[in-house]
């Protein structure tokens, strides 16, 4: 079973930067498909930021140029740090891994952009 953990989320204000991690258990991290998702209040769930197993990458045009999503196989971890941060990122960010057309989602992380 996969479980994922994501960390590194808080209030930071207009402009700062933040970075979030997601740790994932098991030994399928290298051969999986990682993204990143937020939900903000009253909004669906959106993709963010996906990236490949070899390392290909995909953002929303909302955070092209300010988000950059890496992984390190070694440490079974994907992140997303995120720069020039903007209000409308507010929302609970959460990492999905997905492997055989299957689909496993972290506890998500709050996300707050505020003055």
């Amino acid at each position: 079973q996969v479980q994922l953990v994501e960390s590194g989320g808080g209030l930071v204000q207009p402009g700062g930067s933040l970075r979030l991690s997601c740790a994932a258990s098991g030994s399928i991290f290298s051969i999986a498909a990682m993204a990143w998702y937020r939900q903000a209040p009253g909004k669906q769930r959106e993709l963010v930021a996906d990236i490949t197993s070899g390392g290909s990458t995909n953002y929303a045009d909302s955070v092209k140029g300010r988000f950059t999503v890496s992984r390190d196989n070694a440490k079974n971890t994907v992140y997303l740090q995120m720069d020039s941060l903007k209000p409308e990122d507010t929302a609970v960010y959460y990492c999905k891994l997905t492997r055989a057309f299957l689909n496993y989602w972290g506890q998500g992380t709050q996300v707050t952009v505020s003055s």
